[in-house]
């Protein structure tokens, strides 16, 4: 389950042939009640939190130029980047941009372990910071999370856990409907919502499933789905190495751990490490791990162990920092070497495609056009003296607005009374974020024409201004 060895483990390596939600006689799940967390790094982490959520909910109600701020309308093929809309013509700029956050994603957890579980994972933040305060408030700490548990069916457990799960489920309701509106569009979940449901059937199913995905995820999966279900967290084990940083508890300082004994005379005082075997380190863990055995898969790094030690260290007069973020050379050698030649590696591939990225976006026009003769027609001679050619043109708008089309010749190209000629005579008009497919004629003087293959340079205007061009060839008799 991890790749970093751990020497003096007082229980042996047995904690890492099973998972510790799981129990290993029945192979039934083992409920996980953390400890209330409260510390420096819990702080920190809240209010990182309530910004993350601001955003998270805000961001699908923030319009530019009448657009939603992000959009990820699968459905439609539609996305939208900060304003920015983009189409499936620009599909390879997603694929780019993808495989430019997996390698960042390896390189950053190649030099600092499962920190993004921690401190910008949707799933905790939610689940730490929102679902787990509400059952706190409405159950109670650990203990009495517990003996409500084990309490037999009286009205009072019936209110709170009917209570809890009733708030729960309606923001389950509120997670789905934001989730949705990244997908359709707030506008379209507020129809869904407040019109008949006869008149959206199918948006009113899907924000139900949601709904009722999000609750079950929340308020029965939690830990699991870091667990078992996580890709990132399953091949965590295969990034991380002895020079990455990670939560981890100092056993060359700690240990042999044992217990503190006030007002007698301890002859072992001497002997022992710095960790008094509290326990609360474990306690406190919201997937049940404890951190003392080394790196676990499933630690999310949520620094709930760290805040626990140093509140216990304050309290027995010892420095803080027995569990912390640290390497295992760190805590073994005393060495941090987070410039290895793997992270060297991942940083070159990351900054080539971090330049492939800039340049491809500073490259793309908000317009794109595709001029191609028309198979199978040869050139015509017209009665007043040109050869025409027939071409079908597709013109596609990236933007969010309305754009009339004409066709022109480039001004370095020396080629005197060129025509372009609609099909049907009116003039073509591409619509916000749509493409408008046509065909046209293009005509040239027979005294114009120095060879059989002519290339053309043609610009895209829309009111005058030059969007896009396009080449294309031209076909004319044997000279």
């Amino acid at each position: 389950m991890s790749t970093i060895k751990q020497p003096q483990a007082p229980q042996g390596e047995s904690f890492r042939d099973h998972i510790s939600t799981v129990d290993e006689k029945s192979g039934k799940r083992i409920w996980v009640y953390p400890k209330k967390p409260k510390g420096r790094f819990y702080r920190r982490r809240t209010w990182l939190s309530w910004l993350l959520l601001g955003f998270l909910f805000a961001a699908p109600f923030i319009k530019v130029n009448g657009e939603p701020l992000l959009l990820f309308n699968i459905i439609d093929r539609k996305f939208i980047l900060f304003g920015v809309q983009f189409l499936p013509q620009d599909f390879h700029l997603f694929v780019f941009a993808a495989l430019t956050a997996i390698v960042f994603l390896v390189l950053f957890t190649v030099i600092y372990g499962r920190i993004f579980c921690g401190w910008f994972c949707p799933q905790t933040i939610f689940m730490e910071m929102v679902f787990r305060k509400i059952e706190y408030l409405i159950e109670g700490d650990a203990k009495a999370q517990r003996r409500l548990a084990k309490a037999p069916w009286t009205a009072e457990k019936i209110f709170k856990k009917g209570l809890k799960l009733g708030i729960f489920f309606l923001i389950a309701v509120v997670i789905a409907n934001v989730f949705l509106s990244y997908i359709i569009g707030a506008d379209r979940v507020f129809q869904i919502a407040s019109e008949p449901i006869s008149q959206h059937w199918r948006g009113f199913i899907a924000l139900i499933l949601f709904s009722f995905v999000f609750f079950g995820v929340f308020a029965y999966m939690r830990e699991q789905v870091c667990i078992a279900i996580c890709p990132y967290g399953r091949l965590q084990g295969v990034m991380i190495n002895e020079d990455t940083v990670v939560i981890a508890y100092d056993f060359v300082r700690g240990e042999p751990r044992g217990k503190l004994r006030k007002g007698s005379a301890d002859s072992d005082a001497e002997k022992r490490g710095d960790c008094i075997d509290c326990k609360l380190c474990v306690q406190v863990c919201p997937t049940g791990i404890d951190i003392r055995n080394g790196t676990q898969l499933e630690c999310i790094n949520c620094t709930a162990c760290i805040d626990a030690c140093d509140g216990v260290m304050d309290k027995i007069g010892k420095p803080r920092g027995l569990i912390r973020y640290d390497s295992y050379n760190g805590i073994v050698k005393g060495e941090k070497k987070i410039f290895t030649p793997r992270v060297i590696a991942y940083s070159v591939v990351l900054a080539l495609l971090v330049i492939g990225n800039i340049l491809m976006l500073s490259n793309r026009t908000e317009v794109e056009t595709l001029l191609l003769r028309t198979p199978g027609q040869l050139y015509q001679k017209t009665e007043d003296g040109y050869i025409s050619n027939l071409y079908n043109y597709e013109v596609i708008n990236k933007t969010d607005k309305d754009m009339p089309i004409e066709f022109e010749l480039t001004e370095g190209q020396k080629i005197e009374g060129v025509r372009f000629r609609i099909v049907g005579d009116v003039q073509p008009v591409a619509k916000a974020g749509d493409v408008v497919k046509g065909v046209m004629f293009i005509d040239i003087p027979k005294d114009q024409l120095k060879s059989r293959k002519t290339v053309l340079h043609v610009k895209v205007l829309s009111n005058d201004k030059v969007v896009d061009r396009a080449k294309t060839t031209f076909l004319g008799p044997i000279k």
